[in-house]
């Protein structure tokens, strides 16, 4: 199956290398280009992309707006936010938002085609380590005590609390079976009821949701 992308970046350098780089790639196409966020939602809305590959500054409407707009929208299109790790402060605002991952403009441009396929087949976490330390440090910084403050952990069970504790310290579905001594079915099947019980659209969700009830604790 072909992955449709839209690459939304205000930098032709960046849209032109990514898509001379997936040409190669038959299971990738580039089926639009925006250069500002608003391009980008009207693109989703008459194409319907598989993935759109998000910067977040842009002008006008940014990434986060666009992204926001595109996970509020019926299409089922998944964002994955391009930032810039040591500049960028609103990974966390894109994340909550509803994109589904992100991938860091100095990352190696295979490691940015295979981020795009795991979006596409709908997972999120990408590079773990990675997400773990972006992540940790947006929530670790000081904000509105609402969105930062732990909440409590209701209607899951104690097992799922587990889950969700070690899905927020960014292992995978075999390393947390492995931690717990369960199977890998049935891994997934608790991370997909973590998913409906606690309306997180993904796994990066379900990441943000274990630091914010308290589950994971950013490290200081």
């Amino acid at each position: 199956m072909t992955v449709r992308v839209v690459l939304a970046d205000d930098q032709p350098l960046v849209r032109s290398g990514l898509r001379v780089l997936m040409a190669d790639h038959s299971d990738l196409e580039v089926v639009g280009e925006a250069a500002t966020g608003a391009e980008a939602v009207q693109l989703v809305s008459d194409i319907g992309p598989d993935v759109v590959v998000m910067d977040i500054r842009m002008p006008g409407m940014d990434g986060i707006e666009a992204t926001r707009l595109i996970t509020a929208g019926p299409a089922t299109t998944r964002v994955l936010v391009l930032t810039t790790f040591d500049e960028d402060d609103h990974v966390y605002g894109a994340l909550r938002a509803g994109a589904s991952g992100f991938v860091v403009k100095d990352m190696a441009l295979d490691d940015i085609l295979a981020a795009i396929r795991v979006v596409a087949a709908g997972d999120a976490l990408i590079a773990p380590g990675v997400t773990r330390r972006l992540i940790a440090d947006f929530i670790g910084r000081p904000g509105p005590a609402p969105e930062h403050s732990p909440r409590p952990v209701e209607g899951i069970t104690e097992r799922e609390r587990e889950v969700l504790t070690l899905v927020g310290r960014g292992r995978s579905n075999a390393e947390i079976a492995e931690d717990l001594f369960i199977t890998v079915a049935t891994t997934k099947s608790h991370v997909s009821r973590l998913l409906t019980k606690l309306g997180a659209r993904d796994r990066v969700q379900l990441v943000i949701t274990a630091y914010e009830m308290g589950l994971v604790t950013p490290p200081r």
